[in-house]
Order: C-alpha cells, then sequence, then structure tokens
C-alpha cells in the first residue's frame, strides 16, 4: 500500500459497510433504532453512507449537533453534560431530543421548551450505579461520578414534561454486560418505565466485534422492549468503525539506547492515538507481535518530544529498517475526533479507500491548519 502517502488515517468503506449491515440488521431484527455517537467519530464525508443503515446520530455540544444536522440531514438527539445558556436556543432548534444531565438544569432551561415553535421530547440521564468497565476515566459509574443523576435525586414522579430516561454505563462491552446492566437499571429505576416513552441505553454496545453474541442482544432488547412498551434507542460509536482501517506510518529513525531499540515513527501515540495511552491499550501492528526471543524486537516510538510517546516492545519477523511503512490497526474510533497537534507534529492524512479500490485523499493537512488553533 505504498501508494498511500504517509502518515494518513485511511477508512475502508467496505468495512464500514460490513459494520453498518450488522447493525442494521439488529435495529431490524429487534425493532429499535441506532443512532452513531459522534464523539467516537465525525468524518462528516461518510455521514450520508452512513445514515443509509443507522437512525440519525447522537450530539454532546453544539458543535456536534450543527455538524449532524448540516451534514446527515437530520436533528440531534443530543446530550450535554452542561447546557451553555447563550448556545440553547440554538441547540433547540438541532434538537429532536434533550437529555439533561441533572434535574435542575431541565428545570432551568424547562420553560424556553415549554415556549418554543416545535415540540422536543426531553429526557433525564440517570446513574444506576453498576457498571462492568474496569478503567475508572470510562466508567461513567464510578463513585462520585458528575454523570447522571443518582436515584436519591428524583421523587416519587418524574419531572412534568419527561418523556425518556438515559443510561450510559458501558464501554466496549459485551450482550451480557448489558443483560446485567439492565438488571440494576430495574432494580432502582424500574418504576418510571412504565411512565416513559423511550429508553436511551447509551453506547458502549460493541456488537461488531468477531466474538459478539447479536443473537443474544437481539432477545434482550425484543425482551425489554415489549416488557415495558418503550421505543428503545441504542448510541455506539465504536462498533460502526471497529476494525475498519488503520493508521499509515513510516519509519523515520531506529534509536538504541543501552540495547533498547526504537523505531521511531511520523506519527505520535499522545497527539494521534491518545487513547492508547488514556485507556491505556497496545494498539495491532501489521506484522508485529509480543516479544518473541530471537527475534528482531522494538519499542514503538511517537515523534513528539513528550517521553511517554512510545510503546513498549514487539516483536518482527526481519529486522526493520528506516523507511519501512508501518502500519496501525483499528484506528478510525476515537482517533481523529481525538487528536491534537501537540509539538507541531503534522497531523495525518485523512483518506478513504474506497470499494473499487481507489484511494480518495479527503484532508491533507498544512501549517496554515497549526497557525489558525492560535489565532
Amino acid at each position: 500500500m505504498h501508494h498511500i502517502p504517509s502518515p494518513s488515517y485511511v477508512l475502508e468503506a467496505a468495512k464500514l459497510r460490513k459494520n453498518l449491515e450488522l447493525m442494521q440488521d439488529v435495529a431490524q431484527r429487534a425493532d429499535i433504532h441506532i443512532i452513531l455517537a459522534l464523539k467516537a467519530f465525525s468524518f462528516y464525508p461518510v455521514f450520508p453512507f452512513i445514515k443509509q443503515y443507522l437512525h440519525g446520530a447522537t450530539a454532546s455540544s453544539l458543535f456536534e449537533a450543527r455538524l449532524i444536522n448540516e451534514e446527515m440531514g437530520v436533528k440531534a438527539h443530543t446530550y450535554n453534560v452542561a447546557y451553555i445558556p447563550a448556545e440553547f436556543e440554538e441547540m433547540m432548534s438541532l434538537s429532536s431530543h434533550l437529555v439533561f444531565n441533572s434535574i435542575g438544569q431541565y428545570e432551568r432551561f424547562r420553560p424556553q421548551i415549554e415556549a418554543y415553535r416545535e415540540p422536543i421530547s426531553c429526557g433525564i440521564r440517570f446513574n444506576p450505579e453498576y457498571s462492568t468497565v474496569e478503567t475508572d476515566l470510562y466508567n461513567p459509574a464510578a463513585a462520585g461520578s458528575r454523570l447522571g443523576e443518582t436515584i436519591e435525586a428524583f421523587s416519587e414522579e418524574l419531572p412534568e414534561g419527561i418523556e425518556g430516561l438515559h443510561f450510559h454505563t458501558l464501554c466496549e462491552s459485551s450482550s451480557f454486560d448489558l443483560e446485567k446492566t439492565l438488571a440494576a437499571v430495574e432494580a432502582k429505576f424500574g418504576h418510571f418505565l412504565p411512565k416513559i416513552k423511550w429508553l436511551n441505553m447509551g453506547g458502549g454496545h460493541l456488537m461488531t466485534r468477531a466474538d459478539y453474541d447479536t443473537d443474544h442482544l437481539v432477545k434482550i432488547l425484543k425482551d425489554f422492549k415489549a416488557k415495558y412498551d418503550l421505543e428503545i434507542i441504542l448510541e455506539p460509536g465504536s462498533a460502526a468503525l471497529w476494525q475498519t482501517g488503520f493508521l499509515e506510518s513510516t519509519i523515520l529513525d531506529i534509536h538504541d539506547s543501552r540495547g533498547i531499540k526504537t523505531a521511531i515513527l511520523d506519527v505520535s501515540f499522545t497527539a494521534h492515538m491518545p487513547d492508547t495511552l488514556e485507556m491505556p491499550y497496545r494498539p495491532t501492528i501489521r506484522g508485529g507481535s509480543e516479544p518473541v526471543e530471537g527475534n528482531p524486537t522494538y519499542r514503538i516510538g511517537g515523534v513528539s518530544c513528550l517521553s511517554g510517546d512510545f510503546m513498549t516492545e514487539y516483536s518482527f519477523e526481519k529486522e526493520l529498517q528506516i523507511g519501512d511503512r508501518l502500519i496501525l490497526e483499528d484506528m478510525m474510533h476515537y482517533t481523529t475526533v481525538k487528536t491534537t497537534m501537540f509539538n507541531g507534529v503534522k497531523h495525518p492524512n485523512i483518506c478513504i479507500l474506497r470499494e473499487n479500490g481507489v484511494l480518495e485523499i479527503v484532508r491533507e493537512y498544512v501549517y496554515e491548519d497549526y497557525l489558525r488553533r492560535m489565532g
């Protein structure tokens, strides 16, 4: 794939279609709505394609809501941790649903919603205080979480005008994790479920992973929907983009420090793949493996000056050379949406590998992009 300029994120359209077809099948079989979470992926040139399979998208900011309206042609399902008063009128114009993080926020904005020219379906995010997510940075139900109301915040009745409830406690989780979560939801919030029109089960449903049991997911969703006569909404992000593309890079140097060899790339883990350091997780490198005794072994270094901008050792079948290409797999979700221009490091191009094999370079970043960030 040396026709691909380095560095580049490359979205593989055929793999994206396969994921979207699976998600559409789940939605149809379970009779639910699945929408895309922009916080995982906001590459809008493919929004019209995604719209063919999913029921829209969810926003967590004014800019995301605008992007959904302008590039997908639908109103957003919007949830903000806290709404900004100066933006709220525009936010209403862009949203079919508004979810509030607290009852207090809903009550403060309720007069504006009631006076608005069009009906907007409103909901409250709640915290069931249960999650199977082990990393606190990604656990919305961790002790003291600022995300959603615990049961103590609610009175016996939901606030007037509330039509739905929302929870989000999963992260790249299984259908069995969802099943356990729904048991916790019913235990604390079950008495509200017959009183609402819709329940948003948030994201984190990694239904496109090879070992995910989609039949089990469909069953529990159908059973839950029938039990409470609810519209069910899922808003996964990673699932749509799981294993749909890569980050192609080039080895700029091989540095040897007291016998530790580091292959330094023209990309950065902290700037271009921040979840690898934050979550953390170890990305798959095509042709690389866990360390193997006797095989050429290298740390993989980023090009920024951050000391921790590297991954520990990978082994390869042959010695790496300056100028070799390395492909970091599964780099579509939570990458481009979280990148920075830290250190002025060149941002990778964004490309689409079309189903006919044609590479389309959608965006190439230049110095002026860096310059405009500060003035």
